[in-house]
């Protein structure tokens, strides 16, 4: 099969380019644009693009499917030539369930918590070696791509985003996927750039709960009430599991989970990933994996990628970074961080650079979000606002909207550098939220 990915270079579109040549199907693709480290897996597998561009010419009539990344415009060259030769369309989510519409489909999704709990049972799975296709969004250890697709495996473990399919798709992606077993984690207001009502958000959750196959499974989270009104409300038939936070207790800085068959030691802390963990244990058992086996498996289990990520520094200094940009991500985080780190100086950074946390309207949901924190400090950038064409936010109605009056808030990268080099990294536990960089910030050093 010949495939063409517009946009290749994305975290999602590149493992899948790479799952794709790792099946034997012929890959090619464009990008305008492609980093690290997308950049250097496409080279190893020879399917990264020899210039950066659009090539209408590569859309040639033999090619079976192209598949187009949210990075491409409408207005692409290349997607203009795929619709004049008629050439069949798809999604990245759209692809993945034509190639897993013939497996038993296990799709978790909920505005925080998805890569996680995802990550957990493809860990568990991947220590009792039973082998499953998938696609997560985070880069786990253990697993070179984030992709997997085979002929010959029963079970698709699939993360659910409820963001835009494609430019040309305006549906959520997890509404494609029609699963057989399904999870909801939680649910919170987010993406308010593409959803402009709270309603209009909940409403992509009703329809996901409404596409679960008829009497498959649904596992929730019965502690957040957003998720209970929606199960609650759901009118087709599927089998309704759920679950909530379980007993936990810590000592000496090791979290320790409290189960019938005694306390297991974990390696990763705070009351968000134990109920993670237990919406993992509910989907493992659908896959046949016994609570024992899971125990076993999830101790070993250190997190995916910047979610809760301990940084290992030159000085030694304890610091973590996590993905929370939205609010209720940053309120779990930061709830994890006080629990665990009580005695400590906590220091907690936030990067405010999306769309929606620069939204004036929206940022009314941090509320409190960095309270509990010895020093909580907001970052945004007055360029980006410039480049995103959005109002200016001054430092005064940030703290406003935090309900922190104390918190400092910094509006360009040089003077955010220059303060993180006066603090001592080793007095204290430093926590660092943003799904971007601080402004190239090194936090290594």
């Amino acid at each position: 099969m010949k495939t063409h990915f517009i946009a290749i270079g994305g975290s999602a579109m590149h493992n899948l380019a790479i799952a794709l040549k790792d099946k034997g199907y012929q890959v090619t693709g464009s990008d305008d644009a492609i980093f690290e480290p997308s950049k250097s897996r496409l080279e190893r597998k020879g399917i990264l693009p020899q210039e950066m561009g659009w090539f209408p010419e590569k859309i040639t009539p033999d090619i079976d499917a192209v598949i187009l990344g949210m990075h491409a415009h409408q207005d692409n060259p290349e997607l203009a030539r795929a619709k004049e030769l008629g050439l069949k369309i798809y999604s990245y989510p759209e692809f993945l369930y034509e190639q897993a519409k013939n497996k038993t489909r296990v799709v978790i999704a909920g505005s925080h918590g998805k890569t996680t709990i995802t990550s957990m049972i493809l860990h568990v799975l991947n220590f009792h070696q039973k082998d499953v296709d998938y696609m997560v969004g985070a880069q786990l250890e253990g697993f070179d791509c984030m992709v997997k697709l085979t002929q010959d495996n029963d079970f698709m473990v699939l993360e659910g985003d409820e963001y835009l399919s494609s430019p040309i798709d305006l549906r959520s992606k997890f509404l494609l996927y029609q699963p057989n077993i399904a999870l909801m984690s939680g649910i919170a207001w987010d993406h308010i750039n593409v959803f402009k009502t709270f309603d209009d958000y909940i409403e992509q959750f009703r329809k996901f709960v409404a596409s679960i196959t008829p009497g498959g499974v649904l596992v929730y989270n019965e502690e957040d009430p957003e998720v209970v009104k929606v199960v609650e409300g759901a009118e087709n038939y599927f089998r309704k599991i759920p679950y909530k936070t379980p007993e936990y207790e810590i000592n000496n800085g090791k979290v320790y989970l409290k189960t019938e068959m005694g306390d297991v030691p974990l390696s990763v802390f705070g009351a968000h990933n134990l109920l993670n963990m237990e919406g993992a244990r509910h989907i493992c058992q659908q896959l046949g994996i016994m609570d024992e086996d899971f125990y076993e498996a999830i101790m070993s289990f250190k997190g995916a990628s910047k979610r809760l990520e301990k940084v290992e520094r030159e000085d030694k200094g304890i610091l973590y970074k996590d993905f929370a940009h939205a609010p209720s991500k940053v309120k779990a985080a930061v709830k994890a961080f006080r629990e665990q780190f009580k005695s400590d100086k906590k220091h907690g950074f936030l990067e405010l650079h999306t769309y929606s946390s620069l939204n004036p309207a929206f940022l009314e949901q941090y509320d409190h979000a960095m309270d509990g924190l010895e020093e909580a400090i907001v970052f945004y950038s007055e360029d980006a606002l410039k480049i995103k064409r959005m109002e200016p936010i001054s430092p005064e109605f940030i703290k406003e909207k935090f309900r922190n009056q104390s918190l400092r808030v910094f509006t360009n990268a040089e003077d955010l550098h220059a303060y993180w080099n006066t603090l001592d990294k080793t007095n204290g536990v430093f926590l660092m939220m943003s799904s971007g960089n601080f402004g190239g910030l090194d936090l290594t050093k």
